[in-house]
């Protein structure tokens, strides 16, 4: 199957704070915030929600196409990927622009404030489904990026027949209810965690019943609390895969969101692509950054084999 992730290619800058944000906030005053965290490290990793996705399909064994914009630092990044056997033959360098960047401080309750430069991800409309060959066959995954461009790559695959599934993420924060909607509808699955369903029930007025249907998929991941896959006619709860350490939470929706694509391309039940996603996710947790971890896939196998048993 021909896969194809959309979404932003991003430098993350990564911060921990030795404390939580939490109890620094005052509710009496939160009309006016001013607020400024020491943070103990910082770590430049590679990052972005679909170079995130697309490593963790190349890992189980894909050769996903990437489709994105990128700035003019993009070389070593690019050589990177495709070395971890990603197709970066859809990506455009836009001269004249640094790459999208991601700066985000972590706190010992795993919180995170986090702020986004868009750099060369501001002209991500430029690319276009149009453009690209056999993309009828494709299952596209449309993850966070310029809002503007996610809406355009929806009317896209809708016009031309194609599969997509809308990852929205931390966009939810940004778009409106009319933006939030239109990726919504016609879409093959919608996948949030907890706190963007939330984001997007409010701004569209769209309940799980609802958004079921206009797409057929509509999963739900909950952090430690694994996740929920709906769809007309059932329902399946996943466990998450409890790590061996916990370093970052960045990234580990994106992991997930590879392992879940990786089940579809193996024409795996909804149950089992979930699981797929629970143990990629897994391994982000356990590293820093979302693309900072590897393994084979008979290493992967094993570990899907404790949890939930032979993978089929």
């Amino acid at each position: 199957m021909k896969l194809i992730v959309t979404g932003s290619i991003a430098f993350d800058y990564l911060m921990s704070f030795p404390g939580t944000f939490t109890e620094h906030f005052l509710p009496e005053h939160m009309n006016r915030v001013s607020l400024s965290f020491l943070v103990d490290t910082m770590d430049k990793r590679r990052g972005g929600c679909a170079p995130n996705i697309a490593y963790t399909l190349a890992l189980l064994g894909e050769r996903p196409l990437l489709m994105a914009t990128a700035g003019q630092d993009f070389g070593d990044y690019r050589a990177w990927l495709e070395a971890a056997r990603v197709d970066t033959s859809l990506v455009h360098v836009v001269e004249g622009k640094f790459t999208a960047s991601f700066f985000c401080s972590t706190d010992q309750a795993n919180n995170q404030i986090a702020s986004f430069y868009t750099g060369a991800m501001a002209d991500a409309g430029l690319l276009s489904f149009r453009a690209v060959p056999d993309v009828a066959a494709a299952l596209v995954t449309i993850s966070p990026n310029d809002p503007d461009a996610m809406v355009q790559y929806a009317e896209e695959c809708k016009a031309l027949g194609v599969r997509y599934i809308w990852d929205p993420g931390q966009q939810c924060a940004r778009m409106d209810g009319a933006q939030l909607r239109k990726g919504v509808e016609g879409a093959f699955m919608v996948i949030v965690n907890d706190y963007e369903f939330e984001l997007l029930r409010q701004k569209t007025q769209m309940s799980d019943r609802d958004i079921l249907e206009q797409c057929e998929l509509l999963v739900m991941t909950k952090g430690e609390n694994g996740s929920t896959v709906l769809w007309q006619d059932g329902e399946v709860s996943v466990p998450a895969v409890t790590p061996d350490r916990i370093e970052d939470p960045t990234g580990v929706g994106d992991a997930f969101h590879g392992g879940f694509m990786k089940g579809l391309a193996m024409r795996a039940s909804y149950e089992t692509c979930a699981r797929i996603g629970s143990v990629a996710a897994t391994y982000a947790l356990e590293h820093l950054g979302g693309t900072s971890h590897a393994y084979s896939w008979a290493e992967f196998e094993r570990r899907y084999t404790q949890h939930f048993g032979a993978l089929k």
